[in-house]
């Protein structure tokens, strides 16, 4: 059933029951058949229309979950949602949002997204919800995060993207759980030269078949007939829009500074004169046989991968996945770089032998110097523990040892977590 039929539908009644709803865009009101579904209705989805506001009596969804009002011109989060006692995930991403209630703020709130809206300040509320796990801020104008939120101690991962942070908070470092952030383009993230890259001009390439898209853009095969002799490559072209994570034009900065390392995707040169001007890189071309590691998080696990439940991994190619992703995110942190977003779906892999590089530069940052930069590569040890975890859950094997060592890569004293350099050390089958 598409949108406009489920809305014909609901109008008619033909929808008591429902857990989930998703209605067509052009809302300018939500439809009041909405507050009969309270005693099942789970997920809500009010697609892009020209809402300003929710219903007073929003309260009434008792058991609504997840709201998406993304595209919708709300001026403020509505505080009615504080009303909704089952309310945990909340999508409000380019609404024009100037203003964050304290009261907009459900009891429950597990991942909140506000990417791309007009936000400058962030209630200390953020730092009292205890499931609070995933907070989406990017492209907004956020000078400063509020000290509450440093009692934030499930939140997880969190991106900061272009926004006015001058310097981002010591207590960011020292948040337990804390596993995966992004905060390039803010000008708390250190100026870095640019990566001196080849251009490669659109006339010596023949694009092919679409290989894959993500938020950022889309990878293509394609031919790239260079001077020393053709060469299979896979070429990225970027969208051009912001993304959860940043601007494509970050992740383009950082993909080139990474540098050649064998479980990177490895970026060969940069895109020179598309037709419709759109900025592009030219990436290794991996075996046509190798697959994404596990599938993104959902609504469900929230930060957390979702693996194809027949996976099952013997030691050999368990260990060799887990030291290419820890030996990849080491090379970056000593180039100066952040990756952010290292998890199982950025990873792609060969089935029969355990190879895998690690991809997706959208969520990099800059290190700074010293204590601050040391500190921040901390927080992706975690995420290299987490990695580690999950796969010693489809492990054909107990590993004991790499057990031991997940555990001292997620300590939720960062200090008491080992350097990637020994982490790599002590991977063995």
């Amino acid at each position: 059933m598409d949108r406009t039929d489920t809305l014909a539908a609901l109008r008619r009644g033909d929808l008591a029951g429902a857990r989930e709803l998703r209605l067509p865009d052009g809302l300018s009101a939500v439809p009041h058949e909405v507050s009969g579904l309270a005693d099942t209705l789970e997920v809500l989805d009010l697609g892009r229309g020209s809402l300003t506001e929710l219903p007073a009596d929003f309260g009434r969804l008792h058991r609504l979950r997840v709201l998406f009002c993304s595209g919708n011109p709300f001026p403020r989060l509505p505080p009615v949602l504080g009303d909704c006692p089952s309310l945990g995930q909340l999508g409000f991403r380019g609404c024009g949002i100037r203003e964050v209630p304290a009261e907009a703020l459900p009891r429950d709130l597990r991942w909140l997204t506000l990417t791309d809206n007009h936000i400058a300040e962030l209630p200390s509320a953020l730092g009292e919800r205890p499931l609070l796990q995933k907070l989406m801020l990017s492209g907004n104008r956020i000078a400063a995060l509020p000290d509450g939120l440093a009692g934030a101690a499930n939140l997880e991962l969190i991106r900061l993207s272009c926004n006015r942070l001058a310097a981002l908070p010591p207590w960011l470092g020292r948040l337990p759980r804390l596993a995966w952030i992004a905060y390039a383009g803010n000008p708390a993230e250190p100026v870095t030269e640019p990566a001196d890259a080849p251009r490669v001009p659109w006339a010596e390439l023949e694009v092919g078949d679409l290989l894959g898209e993500g938020a950022s853009g889309r990878v293509h095969r394609a031919l790239w007939r260079a001077p020393d002799g053709p060469l299979a490559v896979a070429l990225k072209l970027f969208k051009g829009a912001m993304t959860s994570d940043g601007l494509p034009e970050r992740e383009m900065e950082a993909c080139l500074a990474a540098g050649a390392h064998p479980a990177l995707t490895g970026a060969l040169g940069r895109l020179d004169g598309h037709p419709d001007a759109a900025q592009g890189l030219l990436l290794r071309l991996l075996p046509a046989d190798w697959r994404v590691l596990a599938g993104p998080p959902s609504l469900a696990s929230c930060s957390r991968d979702v693996y194809a439940p027949e996976l099952r991994l013997d030691p050999d190619r368990l260990v060799r996945i887990a030291r290419s992703v820890a030996g990849a995110v080491s090379h970056l942190h000593g180039r100066g770089l952040l990756h952010g977003d290292v998890y199982a779906h950025n990873t792609l892999w060969d089935a029969a032998t355990g190879d895998a590089v690690l991809s997706d530069f959208g969520a990099a940052s800059a290190l700074p110097p010293g204590p601050a930069g040391m500190a921040l590569a901390r927080i992706e040890v975690r995420a290299v523990g987490i990695l580690l975890g999950e796969l010693l859950e489809r492990c054909t094997a107990p590993l004991e040892h790499l057990r031991i060592l997940e555990r001292a890569c997620t300590d939720p004293d960062p200090d008491r977590r080992p350097s990637l350099n020994d982490v790599v050390a002590a991977m063995r089958p």
